[in-house]
């Protein structure tokens, strides 16, 4: 990148004209939005205030940590992980090296867990709910957030992401409903919960190099692998669940291609499950992305 001149002083507009450039020969999609939002953090505005004020000065201060922010996305770093932060369903989550970076396939989880809630009359219940592998918590805490009598339990690997899990919990004000546990897996899990919800590993070992690097590059590898066919951790849940969800709903996030070969392991090596009560919802793109199964005692 080349040096600016530190004498001349900078707008919102001409930051923009001089910067976006360099993210376009970086191969960046979209790289005028990423700019925006990067502009707009240093101003501490929202993104769209920034079409209504290109004239707005930027100190030295702020052109040189833009310049930096820039370079980073230069170097294929997703914006969420500059600003440290990613929206998921309508909130600000704090997100760091230790935890996956949400994504939008992941709402329809959520709206998946949020129709069943409905349907079983759970909306005002002292709902439990079980979230493996949580990760930012994105999932747990959306959860509570919208379901006001609801508590859960969120666990994970990693001792690193449950702290990040734990910020999340206070900003948006649920930390009293929700336990932090390091576990791998349902292994050491004591129910009953009525809902499980999960967004395991599911990509297969050999297209890891093949993945994006905003995702090969940022991504905790270990919330990506999941293993030679990608099913290794739905392998180990299936004939556990029902252990932690004896009468209630597991709900899990899928890979594009993998919604039958988890339905097919789900009927076949979990206990207490009926095939008919097996559901299979799709993303906004109309990707079988998530599956949802009943258990009963």
């Amino acid at each position: 990148m080349p040096e600016p001149d530190p004498a001349r002083p900078h707008t919102v507009g001409s930051a923009l004209r001089e910067l976006t450039p360099v993210l376009v020969r970086a191969g960046i999609e979209g790289a005028g939005g990423d700019l925006r939002r990067l502009v707009a953090a240093v101003l501490d505005l929202p993104s769209a205030a920034l079409l209504s004020r290109p004239e707005q000065a930027l100190s030295a201060e702020q052109f040189a940590r833009l310049r930096c922010y820039v370079e980073r996305r230069a170097k294929r770093e997703p914006v969420s992980r500059i600003l440290g932060v990613r929206d998921f369903y309508g909130r600000p989550f704090t997100i760091s090296p230790a935890t996956l970076d949400p994504r939008p396939d992941s709402e329809t989880l959520i709206m998946a867990a949020l129709a069943i809630a409905r349907e079983e009359g759970w909306l005002s219940t002292p709902l439990r709910i079980l979230d493996i592998g949580t990760g930012s918590g994105c999932l747990l805490l959306t959860l509570l957030c919208e379901l006001p009598k609801a508590s859960g339990m969120g666990t994970d690997i990693s001792r690193a992401a449950l702290v990040v899990a734990r910020e999340n919990a206070n900003r948006f004000g649920v930390a009293d409903r929700v336990d932090w546990l390091q576990a791998d897996g349902l292994e050491s899990i004591a129910g009953p919960f009525h809902m499980l919800v999960a967004n395991p590993p599911y990509v297969r070992s050999a297209e890891m190099p093949l993945l994006e690097p905003e995702v090969r590059n940022f991504d905790p590898a270990q919330a990506l692998d999941g293993g030679d066919d990608g099913l290794g951790l739905y392998r180990r849940l299936a004939p556990r669940i029902r252990n932690a969800i004896p009468n209630g709903w597991a709900v899990l996030e899928v890979g594009h291609d993998q919604a039958d070969d988890v339905v097919a392991l789900l009927a076949s090596h979990a206990a207490g499950i009926d095939a008919s009560e097996i559901r299979v919802h799709r993303d906004v793109a109309g990707k079988r992305r998530c599956v949802a199964v009943r258990t009963r005692d």
